[in-house]
């Protein structure tokens, strides 16, 4: 099983589709299930929540293989990020507490992360 954040958009769904092609199972944290129905269709689990609530990040992140979460769009940042840093507090704290073997973080470019001493 694999969390797919942002399956609704072109990134996220992109790689829900891969995974799916290739035989994987596929959870998503979204905030509308209405908008992510036609994924729901093609077998993936939906978590209802998004980036702002650890507790429906980590209730998400249960029993994955990896995930890959993504940085919401802010067009109008304050000056000193608090949105982008808000969002990845929240990541960062879901992701200390889940037990979890790979993740991958989407920025501007595809950064991979490994738990301490998984080589």
């Amino acid at each position: 099983m694999f969390l797919v954040m942002g399956i609704t958009g072109k990134v996220g769904g992109a790689t829900a589709k891969h995974l799916l092609a290739h035989g994987k199972e596929v959870r998503a944290l979204v905030r509308n299930r209405e908008r992510a129905a036609n994924w729901a269709n093609q077998g993936v689990e939906l978590v209802d929540g998004d980036w702002n609530d650890s507790a429906a990040i980590e209730q998400a992140l249960k029993g994955v293989e990896g995930a890959f979460v993504m940085l919401p769009a802010v067009w109008a940042p304050s000056p000193d990020y608090k949105e982008a840093k808000g969002v990845i507090a929240n990541y960062v704290e879901a992701l200390t507490k889940g037990q979890r073997r790979r993740g991958w973080l989407h920025f501007r470019r595809w950064a991979r992360t490994e738990p301490a001493g998984s080589g």
